[in-house]
C-alpha cells in the first residue's frame, strides 16, 4: 500500500504526473546541492582567509560554485520529479516576464553583485567611501547587497547598483597608499625651519610612516594666513594599513604634531584682543600714563621690540613644484633680439618696406 501511494499521480501537469515519489526525490536531491553548496563555499572561505594574494580569485570562485550548485540541484530536482523542462519553455519564458516585472528591482541587484564579483575596481578588503561620507571596509558582496564594516565595528547595507551607479572611492585600490593632508596652525612669529623640522620629525618617527623616497616623502606647507597665526599642512604617505582607519590617523598625526611643537617651544596660537584705553579715570594721554605709572616714551619703547629681519626658511610646496617639471606650462617661444638703436615701429616699418 505505501508503494502504491507514492507511485499516485499528486499533480498532473498535462500529459505529465507527478507523483510523491517524485517530489520526494526532486527535494532531496535540491537539499543535497544546497548542502553541498554551502559546504564548498565554507571550504574557500576558510581559504580565503588564510590567502593574501588570490584571496580576491577565492572570493569570485566561492560565488561561482555556491550560485552554479545551487541552480544545477533546481533543474536537476525537476527533472527527478518527472518533468519535462522541453515541454515546459512557453511556461517558463511566460512565468519569467511576470517574475522579471514583479522582481525587477531583486534582478537588477543580483546582476549588479555579479559585475562587482568580476570587477577590479572594488573586492573584499578595500577601504571604501561612498558620497554621504560613510566608510567601511568591504566584508561581503551578496546577491542583493554589499556589506561593509565601519572601524566603530557598524555594519552597512549598501544595494550593489548604488556601488555601480554613484560615486566610491575606493582608498586601497590595488593595495597602494594615499597622501593624507594634516592641518595645524602656529602662532604668528614662530621661527619657520625650527617648527618645520620639529613636525617632520615627529612624522618620520611614526611607526605607520612610510620611508621617504624621490616621490614620495614628508612635506609641510604654508597654506594660509589664519586670524590669529599661520595655517600649515603635514603631508605624509602612510602604510596601506593605517590608509583604512583614517580617523585614529588623523588623531595620531595631530597628537604628534602638539607634542613636537610643545618640545620645540612653538606656540599654538589662540584668540588676542589688544584694549587701548583712552579715559583712565577722567585722564587721557600723557596724565592716564602717568597715573598708570608709565611714560609715554617708555611705553612706546616696550610696545614695538626691535626685530631682526626673519631667515629665509624652507618651502616644501616650491621644492615640490620644482621637482616635477613635466606639470609646468610649455615654455614660451623666445622673442627675436632687437637690433640695438632700432625701435620696435622702424623694425615694422622696414619689415613693410621689405614685402
Amino acid at each position: 500500500m505505501g508503494t502504491d501511494k507514492l507511485a499516485a499521480a499528486v499533480v498532473q501537469l498535462g500529459n505529465t504526473e507527478i507523483t510523491a515519489a517524485g517530489l520526494m526525490a526532486g527535494a532531496l536531491i535540491v537539499a543535497a546541492f544546497w548542502v553541498a553548496s554551502y559546504i564548498a563555499g565554507k571550504l574557500l572561505r576558510r581559504m580565503r582567509t588564510r590567502a593574501v594574494r588570490s584571496a580576491r580569485a577565492l572570493y569570485v570562485l566561492e560565488k561561482v560554485v555556491g550560485y552554479g550548485l545551487i541552480v544545477v540541484g533546481v533543474f536537476v530536482g525537476l527533472s527527478a520529479t518527472g518533468l519535462n523542462l522541453s515541454s515546459l519553455a512557453l511556461f517558463a519564458g511566460a512565468l519569467g516576464v511576470g517574475l522579471g516585472l514583479g522582481l525587477q528591482g531583486v534582478v537588477k541587484e543580483f546582476f549588479s553583485g555579479l559585475f562587482l564579483i568580476f570587477d577590479r575596481m572594488l573586492a573584499i578588503g578595500d577601504y571604501i567611501e561612498l558620497e554621504n561620507g560613510v566608510r567601511g571596509m568591504v566584508q561581503e558582496i551578496g546577491p542583493r547587497a554589499t556589506r561593509i564594516r565601519t572601524n566603530d565595528n557598524v555594519n552597512i547595507l549598501i544595494p550593489n547598483s548604488h556601488l555601480i551607479e554613484r560615486r566610491v572611492t575606493n582608498w586601497t585600490l590595488k593595495g597602494d597608499t594615499r597622501r593624507i593632508h594634516i592641518p595645524f596652525s602656529v602662532a604668528s612669529g614662530a621661527d619657520n625651519n625650527k617648527m618645520r623640522d620639529a613636525v617632520l620629525a615627529c612624522a618620520r618617527a611614526s611607526p605607520f610612516t612610510l620611508p621617504d623616497t624621490d616621490a614620495r616623502k614628508a612635506q609641510v606647507w604654508l597654506v594660509g594666513f589664519g586670524e590669529h597665526g599661520l595655517n600649515f599642512e603635514l603631508l605624509v604617505w602612510p602604510t596601506p594599513e593605517a590608509v583604512k582607519r583614517p580617523a585614529a590617523m588623523h588623531a595620531a598625526y595631530t597628537w604628534a604634531i602638539a607634542d613636537a611643537l610643545d618640545g620645540a617651544g612653538i606656540e599654538v596660537p589662540f584668540p588676542q584682543t589688544d584694549l587701548r584705553i583712552r579715559s583712565f579715570f577722567g585722564r587721557e594721554g600723557d596724565a592716564a600714563l602717568k597715573a598708570l605709572g608709565l611714560h609715554e616714551g617708555a611705553a612706546r619703547t616696550d610696545a614695538i621690540p626691535a626685530t631682526a629681519p626673519p631667515a629665509q626658511s624652507a618651502n616644501d610646496a616650491e621644492q615640490d613644484l620644482l621637482a616635477h617639471p613635466e606639470s609646468a606650462a610649455e615654455a614660451e617661444e623666445p622673442p627675436d633680439e632687437a637690433e640695438p638703436g632700432r625701435t620696435p615701429l622702424e623694425r615694422d616699418a622696414e619689415a613693410g618696406t621689405r614685402h
